[in-house]
């Protein structure tokens, strides 16, 4: 069912029949994946797995994230909860991820899973849905994860002296002020045997970067380290990163690099237009948003990052997939200004960013959701082709060569995922 059908009023709306129980702590999420089609939204060992679809709805073009929140808003309304528990990630919830592109060729989703299992650290739960009576999925048995494959990628359809002439060519238009930032992407691709293990990348993955959103949503995998936007009983929060640097090779040379990194000019310059972008693009839902005085430097196990958190209090009744409609593309995976930025891309780029740098996560009955900017990530299609995407920010005072080398460091996540 695609979304542009579920938005007519003369297409019924499935009448979802969901069950939310309490259960013992049934142990590590990513075991309890299929091995095929995970369904994952976790940090920290704590999250979400979904199994099963009782409801696919698919979207596409410029409309597709306010369809989907329209079509989800009918769904709920259709449907019969029981959730004693009632809070965060329980009773009727869809996972989603959804296009870069309004151009794009790449459906966006949300996944009504036919049964969740959720585990914080202060309880455990299951939730089964289905259409019209309930259906009784079992939960699945420890199932342990295999060895994982080792795969080879190579460059796609930009190769590193492209990569090179796209950033000089950026630079060359942001100093004559045509734009003042723009981020560039490039992609490298492999092969996924199709009897491999897909919970083996994402256990790396999770594993590696535990402080970072490990997602997989319809063979979209990755560690996020960047939440676009959370929304839990009427509070809205956001991390903002733009500006990185490699971690050093020892103590001294890491500070060193946090420390240059957190002085940079051209850094601040970058991250400032990203948090002015997530800004004005909140404040007409939540008149009192704030970001933090000055960035943090983050560490993640591969680069630091500048960061900078942004809260507040929602005043309208928006959903978490309204301000995903509102926010992207922000100016952390786009640029400045946000029209002319995305006409570079498409100029620039030789191909299809699909799902990468597009908001996955997932929305629950009452609007309330977690979404994060999807980073370090690769999609794994139907036969096995698997697209990485890394990106830089791109600003007056960016080094081609430079650019590149961020790119290489922010493919590592998933290269040595799927490396083994």
């Amino acid at each position: 069912m695609t979304g542009s059908a579920l938005s007519s009023p003369a297409i019924r709306v499935p009448s979802l029949t969901v069950e939310t129980a309490e259960t013992p702590d049934l142990g590590p999420l990513v075991p309890m994946l299929d091995r095929r089609h995970p369904l994952l939204w976790m940090r920290r060992g704590f999250g979400l797995v979904g199994l099963g679809e009782a409801l696919r709805l698919e979207f596409r073009g410029p409309t597709r994230i306010t369809d989907a929140s329209a079509a989800w808003q009918r769904v709920v309304a259709a449907a019969t909860v029981i959730d004693p528990l009632a809070r965060t990630g329980t009773g009727l919830i869809a996972m989603g991820s959804f296009a870069f592109s309004d151009h794009s060729a790449e459906t966006s989703v949300l996944i009504v899973p036919a049964l969740v299992i959720g585990r914080d650290k202060d309880q455990s739960w299951v939730t089964r849905i289905g259409v019209g009576e309930l259906a009784s999925p079992s939960i699945p048995a420890i199932d342990p994860v295999d060895d994982p494959v080792r795969v080879a990628f190579e460059p796609g359809s930009m190769s590193p002296d492209d990569y090179r002439a796209a950033v000089a060519s950026t630079v060359s238009r942001i100093r004559g002020h045509q734009l003042s930032k723009a981020v560039l992407a490039r992609e490298i691709v492999g092969r996924f045997p199709d009897d491999a293990d897909l919970r083996s990348p994402i256990a790396a993955l999770a594993l590696g970067y535990p402080d970072c959103w490990t997602f997989s949503v319809d063979g979209f995998i990755g560690s996020s380290p960047e939440t676009l936007v959370s929304v839990d009983d009427g509070s809205v929060s956001a991390r903002v990163l733009a500006g990185s640097a490699a971690r050093g090779t020892d103590e001294r040379s890491d500070q060193d690099a946090a420390t240059a990194l957190a002085t940079s000019t051209k850094d601040q310059d970058e991250h400032q237009f990203a948090v002015q972008s997530v800004l004005a693009s909140l404040r007409a839902h939540s008149p009192n948003v704030t970001a933090s005085e000055l960035p943090f430097t983050l560490k993640l196990p591969n680069l630091w990052h500048l960061a900078s958190d942004v809260d507040g209090d929602l005043t309208d009744g928006s959903t978490s997939l309204d301000l995903i409609a509102a926010l992207h593309p922000t100016a952390a995976v786009a640029g400045t200004p946000t029209g002319d930025a995305l006409r570079l891309i498409d100029e620039l780029e030789p191909f299809d960013r699909g799902r990468y740098a597009g908001p996955v996560g997932w929305v629950g009955a009452d609007g309330d959701g977690e979404w994060a900017i999807a980073l370090r990530s690769a999609q794994v299609s139907p036969d096995g082709r698997i697209t990485a995407y890394a990106g830089a920010g791109i600003v007056a005072e960016s080094i081609p060569e430079r650019e590149l080398l961020e790119t290489r460091m922010k493919f590592r996540p998933i290269a040595e995922a799927f490396a083994g």
